[in-house]
């Protein structure tokens, strides 16, 4: 035990001795998930549209007024020309052409029904369809204002459709989104510098005095890993403050079963920064390592794409993926208010990994006395 408070004190006073080690560890994140807060989401919110008004009619003026009306819509072009439209789009100045035919008008007053030419930027797909999506509804209102018209009474739906929205009334992007955000942020700073902790000793040649010293391996383990997972949930602590008071996330759940998942999860993580850490030669070795797992754990969480949507090969994946794990169960908690029961399966999915890490980390660290 005194040999692993030892370790401890060194790793504590090497920590906050290096004046770039403080900013990163507890500047950094926090402005990170400012900033993604913000901007890491799929609302759309500016659509620029390009009109093209053929007819010039009163109906068509107040299809048009509807889009100028809609929050989500800037119109960066109005014109009677299609070829300057297509070249808006070409150029990236628009990403939606909304086309009115000639004889829109009468085409309504006499045939009863009339086209419209959408012609959607369809690089980014997500995008378009979400473009297509609100114009249509918009199109919709326009053809139930115009039934009212024609018929002269308020025209009722068929079908009554009586919608509640559970776990996120008001429908914020950003009550999904920094859950998931929080576990990124711990994970980057965890999983890096773990994954330079050990190598760092290489570098320095310190590890051959550790080695010839009687520590046991899992005792220099064990005092490479704490400093870092004390530092990982108060980091969690900060960012759950700052996620209820700057953000008003709510958190439903029960806040003792979100640090007991994080501290099972982080020992996984910091397990896999010092297995990373163990096998590497450099510092530089190990950060690209640790980035390319990173990347791909990432990517394959769900926290921007979600993981139901994948491949079933991507999936499958996912059972190697502890950020996938972590990113469920604290949205679940948070959002949800689940209980451990509810948690159950991938906490235990979590406590695997982590002892797996912890002993591959002790196995694979070479002490030669």
């Amino acid at each position: 035990m005194r040999t692993i408070i030892f370790i401890l004190q060194k790793e504590f006073i090497q920590i906050f001795r290096n004046k770039m080690m403080i900013p990163i560890i507890f500047g950094v994140p926090i402005i990170q998930l400012f900033i993604l807060a913000y901007a890491a989401t799929f609302e759309m919110k500016n659509i620029r549209a390009f009109i093209v008004d053929l007819d010039r009619s009163v109906a068509s003026r107040e299809l048009v007024s509807k889009f100028r009306g809609s929050p989500f819509y800037t119109i960066t072009g109005f014109d009677f020309n299609y070829t300057q439209a297509e070249r808006s789009i070409e150029t990236g100045q628009a990403d939606l052409i909304i086309e009115i035919p000639s004889n829109f008008e009468r085409n309504l007053q006499v045939d009863k029904k009339a086209q419209i030419g959408l012609v959607a930027n369809a690089i980014n797909s997500t995008t378009a369809n979400l473009a297509y999506a609100y114009t249509s509804a918009i199109i919709k209102d326009y053809n139930i204002d115009l039934v009212t018209k024609m018929i002269g009474k308020k025209v009722k739906q068929p079908i009554q459709v009586r919608y509640s929205y559970w776990f996120n009334p008001e429908l914020d992007y950003k009550t999904y989104m920094v859950p998931g955000i929080l576990v990124l942020l711990v994970t980057m700073i965890g999983l890096f510098l773990a994954s330079m902790n050990v190598v760092r000793e290489k570098e320095i040649g310190t590890i051959e005095q550790i080695n010839v010293t009687p520590i046991k391996k899992y005792q220099f383990i064990a005092g490479k890993l704490i400093p870092f997972w004390i530092i990982a949930i108060f980091e969690l602590a900060f960012g759950l403050l700052v996620a209820k008071l700057f953000f008003n996330i709510p958190i439903v759940g029960s806040l003792w079963l979100i640090f007991g998942v994080a501290a099972v999860y982080m020992i996984a993580i910091l397990g896999l920064g010092l297995i990373i850490s163990a096998i590497s030669d450099t510092m530089q070795q190990a950060m690209f390592v640790a980035w390319f797992f990173m990347v791909v754990f990432i990517l394959m969480s769900g926290l921007f794409t979600s993981v139901e949507s994948m491949p079933h090969w991507a999936r499958m994946f996912n059972i190697i993926n502890p950020i996938a794990y972590f990113i469920e169960i604290i949205r679940m908690i948070m959002l949800k208010g689940s209980g451990f029961k509810d948690i159950f399966n991938p906490f235990m999915a979590l406590m695997v990994y982590s002892v797996l890490a912890l002993w591959i980390a002790v196995w694979r660290y070479r002490k030669v006395a």
